[in-house]
């Protein structure tokens, strides 16, 4: 992946596509958060793209240059494959929103009816990462569960995916925790 952009230049392809001076403060703050979560996690020995989780956290709200909706990573992703971008970047803008969304989810939200759920740890990362900063503050899971709970509805599907992603990060990050202090001992 030779040609993923760095942190200046896919900061220019935001301020390029239209992306507010506020869409980029909160890539910025998710971009930090994910570095964090994903050097914790390479420690682990988990494989994890440092270069990929920058460049997908700086650029995962690209779409919001049109719309500030559930289409937004959608969209963002084929501004993505316009701009000739590699394909684990536009994998990550796509399904970075609402901790994912599933085919028949997608179909009836009027996305094309394919799964959006993040596979990568890079993709998952982001997804998470993206939860846990509100505009360009980091929140705790609860208090994001608590917001995303209150802007989708208290039984919406979509929690039920950020549960189970705060699970399977918060698992690995307390191994590489436990690893890390193990190593200290």
């Amino acid at each position: 992946m030779n040609n993923l952009p760095g942190r200046k230049e896919a900061e220019a392809i935001l301020k390029k596509v239209g992306c507010s001076e506020e869409v980029i403060n909160h890539a910025r703050a998710v971009t930090k958060l994910a570095l964090k979560l994903a050097e914790t996690l390479r420690s682990r020995g988990l494989e994890v793209n440092l270069k990929l989780v920058e460049a997908g956290g700086l650029l995962h709200d690209l779409g919001r240059c049109r719309t500030h909706g559930v289409k937004h990573g959608f969209i963002g992703g084929e501004i993505s494959r316009t701009l000739g971008l590699p394909q684990p970047l536009v994998n990550i803008v796509e399904r970075h929103v609402g901790a994912g969304i599933p085919a028949e989810e997608a179909a009836e939200l009027g996305l094309p009816a394919r799964d959006f759920i993040p596979q990568t740890w890079e993709e998952k990362i982001i997804a998470y990462a993206d939860k846990l900063v509100m505009r360009n503050k980091v929140i705790d899971f609860e208090e994001a569960l608590k917001e995303l709970s209150r802007s989708l509805g208290e039984n919406h599907p979509a929690l039920g995916r950020f549960r189970k992603l705060h699970r399977e990060i918060s698992e690995n990050l307390n191994q590489a925790l436990s690893s890390k202090r193990k190593e200290k001992s």
